[in-house]
């Protein structure tokens, strides 16, 4: 029997520790939907393998991810203040400099795991210093954490759970989830059934004073590309949670209240399967539109080396003349004929921007905006 957690507003330091009970994820449901995401992320991880530049869609893919994630702990940004911060990597403070730490950290994390092989504290630690900009680690144990309940209404501000405190008990319970994540050959389970158990028990015991959250949502994507479902970091779950986000909280609920494995499974399949589908069809969306462009580059217009700009165009939404002459495609006067000459075709737009300029890719604009 799994505990559950019998006061709200007392910390559970009776966290059952992982692996739960063989019951409670060996059911014909759940491994039916299990297949339904495993198919769906093969072939996400067989469309992106063919792609010669990878580093272009995590650099277009990751900030979306960047922008839901943040949302869903009341971040918010447009995508132009998105799109122009990540353009010209100034942006000092405020929601978009939030949202860039969120995606900074994704690099941080997936190169610090293609270094150590393994999760560890550090590794938390990094992706919590790095989304937050805090310099501390796991919380003290006099710092007194909730969950409080959001929201206006007669429970707003009330706790809804009291994660685990005390001398030693945080790192215990943090050492045990890392001892599970890691070791495969005692606890051989899915990897996708396994991402979804850490995740519930890397928010129940919420190490950090801040940031868990989208720590959380981290780890679950470094970790499918760490057990090797993705050779890279494409896989974003953050959108899915964003869009059920009173189901996902239900969920995480149901099972430190009543120990509903079995929803918060379901649901976590079903993120993996949706959004594998979704980030698949986006990747096609961008290359076929990249192939067009360069397409009618190529046959109507005499630009030297046009694979290059639309490579460059299709980096990142905004695009700025400095992007080019810093890659040294272009000499300046070349690279602004060349962008303007986009404009002109309609493939670019070109904005003033508090008194910058940039070209916006108006097709990828729309591609990850959907």
């Amino acid at each position: 029997m799994y505990l559950i957690n019998p006061d709200r507003n007392k910390p559970w330091n009776n966290l059952p520790e992982l692996p739960i009970e063989a019951k409670y994820y060996r059911e014909l449901d759940i491994f039916e939907q299990l297949g339904e995401a495993k198919a769906s992320i093969a072939r996400l991880q067989g469309r992106s393998a063919a792609i010669p530049n990878q580093g272009m869609l995590i650099n277009t893919i990751s900030l979306q991810e960047a922008k839901a994630s943040s949302e869903i702990e009341n971040i918010f940004t447009t995508d132009d203040e998105l799109y122009k911060a990540f353009s010209d990597e100034t942006i000092k403070q405020g929601p978009a400099k939030e949202i860039l730490h969120y995606r900074e950290s994704l690099w941080k994390g997936h190169q610090y795991l293609e270094a150590n092989q393994q999760f560890d504290i550090p590794y938390f630690e990094l992706i919590y210093q790095t989304i937050t900009g805090m310099s501390d680690g796991i919380r003290k144990p006099f710092a007194h954490t909730y969950i409080r309940q959001g929201g206006s209404g007669p429970n707003a501000g009330k706790a809804v759970y009291t994660p685990p405190r005390g001398s030693g008990v945080v790192e215990a319970k943090m050492e045990n989830l890392i001892q599970f994540m890691n070791d495969d050959i005692t606890y051989a389970i899915d990897p996708i059934l396994k991402m979804a158990m850490g995740h519930l028990q890397f928010e129940a015991i919420h190490p950090f004073r801040d940031g868990n959250g989208r720590t959380g949502r981290l780890f679950n994507i470094h970790f499918l590309t760490q057990k090797g479902l993705l050779d890279l970091p494409i896989l974003f779950l953050s959108k899915f949670i964003l869009d059920q986000k009173e189901d996902y909280y239900a969920c995480l609920a149901g099972v430190t209240q009543r120990g509903a494995w079995k929803d918060w499974l379901i649901f976590m399949i079903k993120a993996v399967e949706n959004t594998s589908t979704d980030t698949y069809n986006k990747i096609n969306d961008i290359l076929a539109t990249k192939d067009g462009i360069l397409h009618v580059l190529e046959k109507e217009t005499s630009i030297s080396r046009p694979e290059s700009l639309v490579e460059a165009i299709f980096t990142q939404p905004y695009t700025k003349v400095k992007h080019l002459t810093d890659k040294k495609v272009y000499a300046e006067n070349t690279a602004r004929q060349y962008l303007n000459q986009l404009a002109e075709m309609g493939i670019v737009e070109r904005r003033e921007i508090s008194g910058g300029h940039y070209y916006m890719n108006l097709e990828l604009y729309r591609i990850l905006g959907q």
